[in-house]
């Protein structure tokens, strides 16, 4: 499968995306399937706060086309509570649900606490060689100390990503330069915000045009040398990840879908 970048955002289930993204009078439960109209990608948030019924893990496969992605967060239960320290049954517990995505599966985000420091490396490095060879795993740091030249080899020898977060835990500066020598043949992007002040997820309120246009410029050469890019977007990075997307997939020379034509689509069914 040739290298590609594909951009969505965390999460689709917004009522207030209906109007600005969804057509006005989506209901909830086609808020996925039109999502994956304009998206080719999504990363999953709830995946973090409880393992899934299979039941459902089949629904987000059902209601998606065949060239559609899903990326999921690994269980707080394993990350944060038991800080990846015997944790086998819970991850077994999750990766056989996972697996249900069949070829949707994407990568897998190991969200570590920010408290989660350096000095808890051998819990991650007696953890990285029980990772399932079939799924794709990325790690992503909120201490600053993590990122040195030792952990990215670990993480290297295993095949596990390093996820590049544009956030207030890390420079973007340093996340930008980290885009250019990626270890692995994909790369695991999120766009955070600096804060969590934005409730309104209805529109843009901080203008990011110059940020994107950065990491478009880091991550367009990654295609050449065949590295597969995820990357989501949030609501609290601008105030509507959709058109955030948006504005990423122009910069980074792909055609955007544009919600009203969300709304014809929706006219012929």
């Amino acid at each position: 499968m040739p290298a590609s970048i594909r951009i969505g955002t965390q999460g689709w289930n917004y009522d207030a995306w209906v109007g600005p993204f969804y057509p006005v009078g989506t209901r909830a439960v086609d808020y996925l399937s039109i999502y994956a109209r304009a998206f080719d990608t999504v990363e999953v948030d709830s995946t973090f706060y409880a393992v899934p019924a299979a039941k459902t893990v089949r629904g987000w496969h059902d209601r998606t086309p065949d060239r559609f992605t899903f990326a999921l967060k690994l269980p707080q239960e394993i990350t944060h509570e038991r800080r990846l320290r015997d944790a086998g049954d819970v991850a077994e517990l999750f990766y056989d649900r996972a697996r249900e995505l069949g070829p949707k599966l994407g990568p897998v985000l190991i969200q570590l606490a920010p408290d989660f420091g350096p000095i808890e490396l051998p819990a991650l490095a007696k953890m990285l060689p029980t990772l399932p060879g079939d799924i794709r795993f990325s790690v992503e740091f909120r201490h600053r100390g993590w990122i040195q030249e030792g952990v990215l080899a670990l993480l290297a020898e295993h095949g596990v990503g390093l996820t590049l977060t544009d956030a207030r835990w890390l420079p973007r500066k340093q996340m930008l330069e980290l885009a250019t020598r990626v270890p692995t043949d994909f790369l695991y992007v999120r766009w955070m915000g600096a804060n969590r002040d934005i409730v309104d997820y209805s529109r843009i309120q901080i203008d990011r045009t110059a940020e994107l246009e950065q990491w478009a410029g880091v991550l367009w050469p990654l295609v050449q040398k065949r590295v597969a890019v995820y990357g989501y977007i949030n609501n609290h990075f601008a105030g509507h990840s959709p058109q955030s997307a948006r504005e990423l997939q122009r910069a980074l020379r792909q055609t955007p879908v544009e919600p009203e034509t969300l709304g014809e689509q929706m006219s012929l069914f």
